[in-house]
């Protein structure tokens, strides 16, 4: 399935249209994923569950980066597009859509409350349970990892085996994290709970179905809806760059959002939505980010007869820096299993300032480098040992 970003000039008023069935659709086949989701996650761990939720829903995001990366090993000029979406994806998940979550929770938190408010904490943390600590520690190993490639100035088919194997590292931890008691299944939304309440084998081909049925319309629907959406943001005279870093990442995170913040409005179930995020930046800093070498290096070696190793320049150094230091923040305002106001604007705050105002990058990069700072030598300071790391070894050693 290829996608031109820019080929759609000359039909761009008709791909615009086609939004009015895609959209629908996208819709659809994200509360179908996340209905899937709810119902696996008491016959397997909910990371596990939520893993495979983030492979379906990152289906679009891996379509556009892979032509993006074919594209680049045939013309070389153009490998800047490949690193301004992978960066832009992880960035536009991490800053708009961690906030969003809080703040969707924290004011369905205050609705629900009703004539309680005095009983109930003005901005209430998102308070993480103690297996989401895989989630939270999975995201440091490629972080690190990516601080060599950005080192060497260069990625090859070597640095994506190596993300390859950690991602699958992450996946052995989830396995060993216990499914969701039972007993809250009746939390679940209905359509979940119908299908954990079949007999027998029925069970697991309906909770199967759920996810087939979601994967495969977001499989067929995700290429007509990126085209009916980037057509209009070309209409509007988007240009070549923000359209691959911002406006192409948003949309292919689109069934990501809808779930997330579907579960986020519930209150309880927000610890869900955000590891729902993380699952997909694990994703993105692993098998995403694996996939731009491989496609790059063999479609060099289609169009020019070798393998090359994709190497940055210093802007795209600038954009793979400036994105792990947002992730190397988050990874550290979760170390203590919560995420609440204080946390969510400001990874909301320099987020939009990078964006509105791109020129500012490397103070931003400062920015977040000196927050890392602070939080480091709090930790330090106040000598507590971090939960994010004692419950992933709880978890793993049981």
């Amino acid at each position: 399935m290829k996608l031109k970003l820019l080929a759609f000039v000359s039909t761009a008023g008709g791909s615009a249209l086609s939004a009015l069935w895609t959209f629908p659709s996208i819709l659809a086949a994200a509360f179908l994923v996340a209905w899937g989701a709810e119902a696996a996650q008491f016959l397997i761990s909910q990371g596990l569950a939520l893993a495979i939720l983030a492979w379906l829903q990152t289906l679009p995001e891996f379509a556009v980066e892979a032509v993006i990366a074919w594209d680049a090993g045939a013309e070389p000029e153009r490998a800047h597009l490949a690193i301004a979406n992978l960066t832009g994806a992880i960035r536009l998940l991490l800053g708009l859509g961690w906030p969003m979550i809080y703040f969707v929770f924290a004011t369905a938190g205050r609705k629900r409350a009703g004539g309680a408010q005095h009983a109930a904490p003005l901005l209430p943390a998102i308070q993480l349970d103690r297996e989401h600590a895989v989630e939270v520690v999975g995201l440091v190993p490629p972080l690190l990892y990516f601080v060599v490639i950005l080192l060497r100035r260069s990625f090859g088919w070597v640095d994506a085996a190596v993300l390859l194997a950690l991602y699958i590292a992450y996946l052995w931890a989830l396995l060993r994290t216990a499914p969701r008691d039972v007993d809250s299944v009746a939390d679940a939304p209905a359509v979940s709970r119908w299908a954990h309440r079949q007999p027998g084998w029925r069970q697991k081909a309906a909770i199967g179905g759920l996810f087939a049925a979601g994967g495969g319309l977001l499989y067929a629907t995700a290429h007509p809806f990126l085209e009916s959406m980037l057509a209009v943001a070309g209409l509007l005279g988007v240009s070549q760059f923000v359209l691959v870093q911002w406006v192409a990442p948003f949309l292919s995170e689109f069934p990501e959002k809808v779930s997330a913040f579907y579960w986020a409005r519930r209150v309880t179930h927000a610890p869900m939505a955000l590891m729902n995020m993380v699952s997909s930046n694990i994703n993105q800093w692993t098998v995403l980010a694996a996939m731009i070498p491989l496609v790059y290096g063999y479609s060099s070696l289609r169009h020019h007869g070798v393998w090359l190793d994709f190497r940055f320049d210093d802007a795209q150094r600038l954009e793979l820096l400036l994105t792990l230091l947002q992730s190397g923040l988050a990874v550290l305002l979760l170390a203590n299993m919560e995420f609440d106001w204080l946390d969510a604007t400001i990874i909301f705050v320099l987020w939009l300032v990078q964006f509105l105002r791109p020129t500012l990058r490397e103070e931003i990069a400062v920015a977040y480098g000196i927050w890392i700072a602070i939080l480091v030598i709090g930790f330090v300071v106040r000598g507590h040992a971090l939960l994010a790391p004692k419950y992933f070894w709880e978890t793993v050693r049981k």
